[in-house]
């Protein structure tokens, strides 16, 4: 008899909804949970395998020790893009890969989650065997992203502007948890999910 299939979960949510925060519940439960964002750091530290590629696209932001610097980046790309796509281009790939072999690793685990920013907008959803979002009210996000150090209006606007419509990844979800109802809803609905996708 083969073994059960390890589940995929994948936990999107514009910026602001409470993604993070989710995502701290899942691993709480002793749930693996691969964070797209920290492999990116990963990536653009020294000796990552994102500096070759960015050197070929921004040159500028690999810094001598071969690390990446991402406020340069951020910079060589905005209004450019061409730029942009060549950097998704180079670096998407890389995170999947990690992902995969993520999920490979812990196949002895009953459900993994993957932590993915741009989930819908990258495609990533395939890889998923269902898929939660997390959202607030507008205000909510609004109120929650301006607190941010160094954010302001112009900033949000900005990363809005790349992310799908929270009301559209809202219906192409299977499961949706409104942080802004607090987070001890959240931690019921999190224990939910977990009991569902465990049967």
């Amino acid at each position: 008899m083969n073994p059960p299939k390890t589940v995929v979960l994948g936990l999107t949510g514009s910026i602001g909804m409470g993604k993070s925060a989710t995502a701290a519940m899942f691993a709480k439960r002793g749930v693996p949970v691969h964070d797209s964002d920290a492999a990116v750091h990963a990536l653009y530290r020294a000796g990552g395998r994102a500096g070759p590629a960015i050197a070929e696209i921004v040159p500028d932001a690999v810094l001598p020790d071969g690390s990446v610097d991402r406020s340069i980046l951020r910079q060589a790309v905005i209004d450019r893009p061409d730029r942009l796509a060549a950097l998704e281009q180079a670096v998407h790939p890389l995170v999947q890969a990690e992902s995969r072999a993520f999920v490979i690793r812990h196949s002895d685990q009953p459900i993994v989650v993957l932590d993915i920013p741009l989930l819908y907008e990258t495609g990533a959803e395939a890889r998923c065997d269902a898929v939660l979002v997390v959202t607030a009210a507008p205000e909510v996000q609004r109120a929650r992203v301006l607190a941010r150090p160094g954010m302001d209006t112009a900033s949000f606007a900005a990363i809005l502007a790349k992310q799908l419509p929270d009301r559209e990844k809202r219906s192409r979800a299977d499961f949706v948890i409104d942080t802004g109802l607090g987070f001890e809803h959240a931690e019921r609905e999190v224990d939910a999910i977990l009991n569902r996708l465990r049967r």
